[in-house]
């Protein structure tokens, strides 16, 4: 018999020789924990991942805030990253007098950020649309966006005079984001209600801002001859006066004269070229109120027909709290020579 026989036969009996994957061996006791664990494991990274996506992402989000105001696209494009909700404030997109819409974006793995924007439906006043000029304006067809806010009027065939406004808190600057969320705004608007012969067309590009200057006494605001007579006491010198214009007419150009040393309230002029932002109309049996061929309509305000269309110019502002100091005190000269002036720089047929 050889070593190796006598060796198995003096093996204890019912013991089997170890082998690396019977019962109890460290090999196998590996084997059975094993898969639990990279179970646990897969488990904890895709609940890891989909907390990330849920709270960095707007997967499984909605598609649109505000009643389909803008798509979270659009909210994206402005306000960043992150999950998107709304909350409505009285908000009806079918009605002029409501409150706002806000849409809200959150972020965060562990510390959450939240930036909103407001959506809000306004409708002017008898004031006419002298009240919506800025000169700090960048304008686009049928809406304008400045450091405040972004609008854009409902497409013709809607109500006159109503804008669809876009307001954010921190999120100054990205103009042609607020630009193309106001005209989605506005189409919404007029898709909830059935009216507009079509949507407006998204920018794009805006104009440039205006720069602050000092005023040319002879050609006030850009405008060739424009050159009111300004009051005597007024020095001319050192300059204390600043002046702001828009570089673009639709829908409103306006210039802004202001001394913030003076008492004097700003001087505006302005230029509607959109009818659609507005509700004042012409008087067609009152034959007062004319300067030439235009007609007051509101305070400050005169409409004209310029190439077919209603344009309307207004002049405001330049007193001080007595309303007998002015900037230019022969009022009846200026309106006549902005009407003249200005109906020339946007190609109207003479208006005196």
């Amino acid at each position: 018999m050889s070593a190796v026989e006598t060796e198995k036969k003096n093996e204890p009996a019912g013991e089997p020789a170890a082998t690396p994957d019977r019962p109890g061996s460290a090999t196998h006791g590996r084997r059975r924990w094993l898969p639990p664990v990279v179970l646990a494991v897969s488990l904890a990274l895709a609940g890891s991942g989909w907390f990330a996506l849920n709270r960095l992402t707007n997967l499984g989000g909605p598609d649109s805030v505000c009643d389909g105001a803008a798509s979270a696209d659009l909210v994206h494009d402005l306000l960043g990253p992150g999950r998107v909700s709304d909350a409505t404030a009285g908000y009806e997109p079918t009605k002029n007098a409501t409150g706002s819409c806000i849409a809200i974006v959150k972020s965060g793995l562990f510390g959450t950020t939240e930036k909103t924007m407001w959506f809000t439906i306004r409708r002017g006043t008898d004031e006419g649309p002298g009240e919506w000029a800025a000169s700090d304006a960048r304008l686009f067809p049928g809406g304008s966006v400045t450091p405040e806010a972004a609008w854009a009027v409902l497409p013709e065939g809607c109500s006159k005079g109503v804008r669809a406004e876009v307001h954010t808190a921190d999120e100054q600057g990205h103009d042609e984001e607020r630009a193309r969320l106001a005209v989605s705004f506005a189409n919404a608007v007029a898709k909830a209600r059935a009216c507009g012969d079509r949507n407006l067309a998204v920018p794009k590009s805006l104009s440039a801002k205006g720069a602050e200057t000092d005023p040319d006494w002879a050609n006030l605001c850009g405008l060739p001859g424009f050159a009111p007579a300004k009051d005597p006491s007024i020095p001319s010198s050192p300059v204390t006066f600043r002046q702001r214009a828009t570089t673009a007419s639709d829908p409103i150009w306006s210039c802004t004269i202001a001394d913030r040393s003076s008492s004097l309230t700003p001087q505006v002029f302005a230029i509607t070229t959109e009818p659609q932002t507005t509700t004042v109309a012409r008087r067609p049996h009152d034959n007062s109120g004319f300067v030439g061929r235009a007609q007051s309509v509101a305070y400050g305000t005169l409409i004209a027909t310029c190439r077919g269309k209603d344009v309307y110019f207004t002049v405001t502002g330049g007193f001080d709290s007595s309303f007998r100091n002015r900037l230019f005190p022969d009022q009846e000269g200026l309106v006549r020579q902005f009407l003249t002036a200005g109906g020339k720089a946007i190609g109207c047929e003479p208006i005196l």
